[in-house]
């Protein structure tokens, strides 16, 4: 039997935001992801060498991003992405995730706030990471300074964008040494909300509600950043659809036990191992989406997080 829910996880899923679509707009998710990012304010950030706003280039011109560095030492380099349904998050809600992804891989980490839904809709946000990525790996020299150890990473709708951007980079003979998916949404034909798509995904349904991320939830988030649902069954928004994964970059792929999207992650890691793919798969058993997010608070977010992490970083050093 799976590890029940984390108790500490328990107590906090009511204070966590965005769970009624009913009521919710893309103006009240942006703020409440920030303000929840506000209230630990009085908990000191992760400490890091130096954290600089910079910017890159995205699909219509540049975008705002920032560099986390432990040093001034050569080092890998990590596009990161935020998650928050492609709607919301931003550099602040996910200045934490990406903090600690400096500090236990040794990277520089480059958190990249691409163009959102609704204002840009599908395919604006996987153009501009993707337009990032090849900025990012083109001027190397102001960042980890490796060509050879270039990474992307990326939580829920950013593990997405990481997924669909390392098929891109394949696909244009940019060589990335890792991808680190943390529980990614790779399947969204049907929007969440087709009976037959969501069948093939037992979790949709075990984890429909009371987890925090809802299946109902990720109705709405799909249904701001796709303009048409035709768009679902394309592998830049759906990765699982993709018709070839030989030749990605090596992927660590991490679900949580408690999260509607658990199954449509662990098929990718599946996928991406029977194409031939180096894969690490970590479940998350007693966690729900988003526990990255979580590690200051869980011992057991914290212990699955680093785990992923310490994948992606041997993965980051072996290099290309």
């Amino acid at each position: 039997m799976p590890a029940p829910l984390d108790p500490v996880v328990e107590k906090i899923i009511p204070l966590l935001p965005l769970r009624d679509p009913a009521v919710m707009t893309p103006v009240s998710a942006r703020e409440a992801l920030r303000a929840l990012a506000a209230a630990r304010a009085a908990v000191p950030p992760p400490p890091v060498a130096s954290a600089e706003d910079v910017r890159v280039k995205g699909a219509a011109g540049f975008l705002n991003a920032r560099a986390y560095r432990m040093g001034p030492a050569k080092a890998p380099t990590v596009v990161f992405f935020h998650g928050g349904g492609w709607v919301a998050g931003d550099l602040e809600t996910h200045d934490r995730q990406a903090r600690y992804l400096a500090i236990e891989t040794g990277a520089v980490v480059v958190s990249v706030d691409y163009r959102r839904p609704p204002e840009v809709r599908f395919p604006g946000a996987f153009e501009d990471a993707f337009a990032a990525l090849r900025d990012v790996a083109e001027r190397i020299a102001e960042f980890g300074g490796d060509a050879s150890r270039i990474g992307v990473a990326g939580d829920s709708a950013g593990g997405n964008l990481a997924a669909t951007v390392s098929l891109a980079a394949r696909d244009a003979g940019l060589k990335l040494a890792a991808q680190m998916l943390a529980y990614p949404v790779t399947d969204v034909a049907g929007n969440f909300a087709d009976n037959t798509e969501n069948a093939r995904f037992p979790s949709r349904a075990e984890n429909a509600e009371g987890y925090f991320l809802s299946r109902a939830v990720m109705e709405w988030f799909c249904g701001h950043y796709l303009e048409d649902k035709a768009h679902g069954a394309d592998w830049r928004v759906s990765p699982l659809r993709a018709q070839n994964l030989a030749g990605v970059a090596p992927a660590v792929v991490t679900t949580a036990w408690f999260d509607p999207l658990r199954d449509e992650g662990k098929a990718y890691a599946d996928a991406l191992a029977q194409a031939g793919v180096a894969v690490k798969y970590h479940p998350g058993e007693g966690l729900i989406h988003g526990y990255f997010g979580l590690v200051d608070a869980s011992d057991v977010a914290r212990a699955e997080a680093q785990r992923a992490r310490a994948d992606f970083k041997a993965m980051l050093e072996q290099g290309v």
